[in-house]
């Protein structure tokens, strides 16, 4: 099992490839160089998203998700990355490490991303093959993991390409990729939590979320946190001929849809008994003819719950049906079904704890499944919420760098409705850690769905952002 590298003692001399932070380059320098890298990223995003990395060995082999962390590794270094090391965190993956050094008393930036990606789904539904990284008529690239989240590591590799070309690595930097974020299996928190001295750091870009659309400079200030639960419905020894059982015979499958059909209202609203579900969105608000048409909502069907789209999406809980075990329609015979399985996902809004949404959520399935049904519950991932505290200086600086990579525009804050688990373990081992949450991953990426896309020029801006950022970070901890 590969060790954690050794956190220096003192700051040691720059790497070969880096030069002591001068005079930090102009925009337009800054731009110009990561313009001219672009190409060079796209091959770089086409070798990573060639791996099958689906943290699931029962999708796909575990070697797919090995190959892309020795990339990983070998592309941190070539760009000079010290103590680099593919680290075995106790969810059975791998997350990959490096260490940067920056000049004498330079502050620390952790650059995080992950490579594992989501199963592809129906690939026969993807207009290119879901491992291939293809050209789109509209101008953007296609593949599994292009923004969510491989593209995000390559914008780390851009924009300290470009920072060092342009005055010199100001900053200290640790990259971490990981490998199990999208299954919530909590390797890489697990591990960070062993060995906390690993990831230490005085800011931390998580590059795993996304502007509130293209050409919007954003960041996140909030995620919803996690569940998933795996419920089971028993009901009769084997299946039964439903014309000669029918009518009388307990059918699971039946009883699992009750239960489940019991986790929303009438109008949609996500419903766990004891469960909050009224808080509001402060922040900027997301008109509902912009969510229909970034959600690609079939003309005149509803959303789901009341209030504004910002509360349903940012505030509130919200449960959803991943996956049923039945049979096909094609093939299906005449039967009452004995057993049934579903998969529920719960998202949780900040300042509700996990593991009391947990315990609400486990109570309701097993008080709803009707007719004395037996039920069995198994939770196979949880993640705390988390808010973020964007009065820091951190994010002063990445205000600044964002409105000079998009041409004056000002920096916008959102929510996300999804989940980074490891951002509260961070925040519980590094407290006075600025964390920032950035992305390429907008509404027209697509991710989890098939046909995922980046929009390259996004992830140039944002890698110009970025590399802005740590000049601009730099400067004001020295100042």
């Amino acid at each position: 099992m590969p060790q954690p590298p050794s956190e220096p003692t003192a700051t040691p001399a720059a790497a070969p490839t880096s030069t002591a932070s001068g005079p930090a380059a102009s925009t337009a320098d800054v731009a110009a160089t990561v313009a001219s890298l672009m190409s060079r990223a796209k091959s770089e995003l086409s070798e990573l998203v060639a791996f099958r990395s689906v943290a699931d060995p029962e999708q796909f082999p575990v070697s797919e998700c090995e190959g892309a962390a020795r990339w990983i590794a070998d592309a941190l270094r070539a760009e000079g990355f010290q103590d680099v090391a593919a680290l075995d965190t106790p969810d059975g993956t791998q997350s990959v490490y490096g260490y940067l050094p920056g000049p004498a008393g330079a502050p620390t930036v952790l650059l995080y991303a992950h490579y594992d990606v989501q199963p592809p789904l129906d690939e026969a539904a993807w207009r290119t093959p879901p491992f291939e990284l293809t050209d789109g008529a509209d101008g953007r690239w296609y593949g599994r993991g292009a923004a969510d989240c491989k593209g995000g590591f390559v914008m780390h590799l851009l924009a300290l390409r470009a920072v060092r070309e342009n005055g010199g690595l100001p900053v200290s930097v640790k990259m971490i990729a990981e490998g199990s974020e999208e299954q919530g299996t909590g390797g890489l928190e697990q591990y960070a939590r062993a060995h906390p001295e690993l990831l230490a750091a005085d800011a931390v870009v998580i590059g795993d979320t996304g502007n509130f659309r293209c050409g919007v400079p954003t960041v996140t200030a909030t995620l919803r946190g996690m569940t998933l639960l795996r419920v089971q419905v028993d009901t009769l020894e084997g299946n039964l001929h439903s014309g000669l059982f029918g009518g009388a015979a307990p059918d699971a499958l039946a009883a699992l849809l009750r239960t489940l059909d019991s986790l929303r209202d009438a109008e949609g609203n996500t419903v766990v008994d004891g469960l909050d579900a009224d808080a509001r969105w402060e922040g900027m608000p997301y008109p509902e003819g912009d969510f229909r048409r970034d959600a690609k909502v079939l003309d005149g069907v509803g959303l789901l719950g009341g209030g504004a789209v910002a509360d349903r999406l940012w505030a509130r809980p919200a449960v959803t049906v991943l996956g049923i075990d039945c049979p096909p329609v094609v093939g299906a015979t005449p039967s009452v079904h004995a057993s049934a399985r579903a998969l529920v996902s719960l998202r949780i809004p900040p300042g509700t704890d996990v593991e009391e949404a947990i315990e609400l959520l486990v109570a309701h399935v097993e008080s709803h499944v009707p007719w004395q049904a037996r039920v069995t519950t198994e939770v196979i991932g949880r993640g705390q919420p988390f808010s973020a505290d964007t009065s820091s200086p951190a994010y002063t600086a990445m205000a600044t760098a964002l409105r000079e990579a998009y041409d004056g525009l000002e920096m916008q804050v959102s929510g996300m409705g999804g989940s980074i688990p490891l951002c509260n373990a961070l925040d519980a081992l590094y407290p006075d850690a600025e964390i920032l949450l950035i992305g390429l991953s907008e509404p027209e990426a697509q991710i989890h769905a098939v046909n995922e896309s980046v929009d390259p020029r996004e992830l140039e801006r944002m890698a110009v952002a970025e590399a802005l950022f740590l000049h601009g970070y730099a400067q004001q901890k020295n100042a």
